[in-house]
């Protein structure tokens, strides 16, 4: 399942169509050249009228007074100092964090929050041209930000908290434990959306929460379904119209925590926020988590300076339509693509991460009308590329083997995905009502007029 490339500086070619999904992880990091982007139109740009609106439309949601980021970027004073900086990061789109390659695969999603190329483009030259301020009379009027304790997917109608708060010790390794909290649901109910949060997200890494279930399907994992996770970078889970997962009365959770120690002493607790259906509703589509990974994971082998490629398989048992996509990968991952086998043999890549960053977990969740429309028999590939060499910027040794493990300095390949499963006419709707959607509209004829 594991194959090891040369080095970064190239290996044999795995596949035409594949190699344009993720030459970009295998090579030296992504750099887009700003000729590329969009000429230079002779427009004066200023940061009052032309660039203060896309850092309040892309960035300072995170960056801005009291986050865990490093700069603010609302006032030219504060923005000034770091232009040459932002200009470097956005050309190679590693702000705002949005991993995927851009050219290749489904260009839709729901949560997209890259920036477009004319907006590269016009920071790109505003920087180039001295960053100039302009009249502080055209700044947007400023934004007024929620609190951090506020909920991304609105308010919900239940929470649910760990037992106890967890103390972490100042110093010493990463800790993994199991923390529970109960629900004390009377009735099963649907869920609309749910987001985990810390109450200390310093020395949170990562939290999956599960849903025990008082009377589990049979073969269900005494561990529990997973429900949702908490990262950085993932925002909860907002499922499409009429789609929803079952929580059941007498639920339990138990929360999959991964810790680490800052230098004191810290205490933390988990709250995990729900949104249901109406009572008495239930939605058409039921979503289920979906894990695609190398099997067995212990043999996953990443020898010391060098790129090895992984890949995972799952045949679809039932028709399906796949809402959202997400890697997960550590400190050498560089990229993953996930395809479609089809039934005719011929394979559909449906995203591609060419720039993975382990610091930003991100579920890309697909816009309804490109969301994956698959029939039963379809298999799905992963291909994870992990990078242990000295190209890769965030490799904490490239002299040092790594393989599978909990800690961050080994590393995992896997994508989840949020599948929803169809019966067959249900399938044959969907599908006939996509390409109804897609076919061109004949001449002088407006869509819904015959």
């Amino acid at each position: 399942m594991t194959k090891t490339c040369e080095t970064a500086r190239g290996g044999p070619a795995i596949r035409a169509g594949m190699m344009l999904a993720i030459v970009a992880a295998v090579a030296a990091p992504l750099a887009v050249q700003a000729a590329e982007v969009m000429p230079d139109n002779g427009k004066p740009l200023t940061f009052s009228k032309d660039i203060a609106p896309i850092f309040q439309n892309k960035c300072q949601s995170c960056h801005r007074p009291g986050t865990a980021v490093p700069m603010s970027l609302i006032t030219y004073a504060e923005v000034r100092p770091w232009a040459r900086a932002i200009r470097a990061r956005v050309l190679k789109r590693e702000m705002p964090p949005w991993d995927l390659d851009k050219t290749t695969g489904i260009r839709k999603y729901k949560n997209d929050i890259s920036l477009s190329d004319d907006q590269i483009a016009a920071i790109v030259r505003w920087v180039d041209n001295g960053a100039v301020e302009g009249n502080p009379a055209d700044m947007p009027p400023p934004l007024t930000f929620a609190s951090d304790r506020t909920w991304f997917i609105g308010t919900p109608d239940l929470l649910a908290t760990t037992d106890k708060d967890f103390t972490m010790y100042a110093r010493g390794p990463d800790w993994w434990i199991d923390q529970y909290g109960e629900i004390n649901l009377t009735e099963d109910r649907w869920i609309k959306a749910m987001e985990v949060k810390p109450s200390n997200p310093k020395v949170v890494h990562h939290s999956v929460v599960y849903a025990i279930e008082p009377d589990p399907p049979s073969g269900t994992p005494e561990s529990g379904v997973q429900l949702t996770e908490y990262a950085v970078g993932k925002y909860g889970d907002t499922f499409a119209e009429n789609t929803g997962v079952l929580l059941k009365a007498g639920t339990r959770l138990r929360f999959d925590m991964h810790y680490f120690a800052t230098g004191k002493e810290e205490r933390n607790g988990m709250t995990v926020a729900f949104k249901f259906y109406p009572r008495g509703f239930v939605p058409k589509y039921q979503v289920r988590s979906l894990a695609i990974r190398n099997t067995p994971n212990d043999e996953l082998e990443i020898p010391p300076n060098s790129v090895v490629r992984t890949d995972g398989y799952f045949r679809l048992p039932k028709n399906a339509r796949i809402d959202a996509f997400q890697p997960h990968m550590h400190m050498r991952g560089r990229g993953m693509t996930v395809e479609s086998i089809n039934l005719d043999n011929t394979t559909t890549i449906l995203s591609s991460v060419d720039h993975f960053d382990f610091n930003w977990h991100i579920n890309y969740v697909y816009a309804d009308d490109v969301a994956p429309l698959l029939p039963a028999g379809t298999v799905l590939h992963m291909i994870g590329i992990h990078d242990n060499t000295s190209s890769n910027p965030r490799n904490p040794d490239p002299a040092m083997w790594a393989g599978f493990g909990e800690r961050s300095v080994d590393d995992m390949v896997q994508v989840w995905l949020d599948v929803v499963y169809l019966d067959d006419d249900e399938f044959k709707r969907l599908v006939d009502e996509r390409k109804a959607r897609e076919r061109p509209v004949s001449a002088g004829v407006r869509p819904g007029t015959r």
